[in-house]
């Protein structure tokens, strides 16, 4: 089921994400004058993204939209567009595959992430731009902007917050947000 966006009380155009200082797999998150705590991948940052690698891409990346747990979680508001999570979506990771980084329905034999998870992290999921367009195989897939685990443990690339701050960022997001990684 497709959500309707609601207007963003101030829509900001960039979120800024760099690495902590002298914690690779940590970030700040910057966006309307607030910044927020953030794990990234447990391999740090890379300009030179590769599936399976671990690294969050150092890039400009749009909020394309995503996806939302409402059995666990109340929809803060927003003008980004969020879906339902069906219970049975995955992501396809197999880069040899025609539906590499793109969503798709179990059941589905070929390497991929399920987007309705037990531990939580996907309870509010995002999708960002990276490799999606014009996909090159290998590229990296699944870069999500999601939530953290408890001591912002690293992720294998994506950027994950807090609930508190994924629904104050919320707020502020639309699609075509930029998620800026800087290195």
């Amino acid at each position: 089921m497709r959500l309707k966006p609601r207007k963003a009380a101030n829509s900001a155009s960039t979120i800024t994400v760099r690495p902590k200082p002298g914690r690779r797999t940590r970030a700040l998150v910057t966006f309307a004058g607030r910044t927020e705590e953030a794990a990234i991948g447990r391999s740090g940052t890379t300009s030179r993204k590769r599936e399976g690698d671990g690294a969050t891409p150092i890039a400009s990346m749009r909020l394309v939209g995503g996806y939302i747990r409402h059995d666990r979680v109340t929809l803060p508001p927003t003008a980004l567009p969020l879906r339902f999570t069906p219970r049975n979506l995955l992501w396809c990771d197999e880069p040899r595959h025609a539906l590499y980084n793109r969503p798709v329905s179990a059941p589905f034999k070929p390497s991929h992430e399920k987007m309705r998870r037990d531990d939580g992290l996907y309870d509010i999921c995002l999708v960002m731009d990276w490799n999606l367009r014009s996909r090159k195989r290998n590229g990296g897939s699944a870069i999500f902007f999601h939530l953290a685990k408890p001591g912002y443990q690293p992720t294998e690339g994506c950027v994950a917050v807090s609930l508190p701050a994924m629904k104050r960022l919320l707020r502020f997001m639309r699609r075509g947000t930029v998620v800026r990684v800087t290195g």
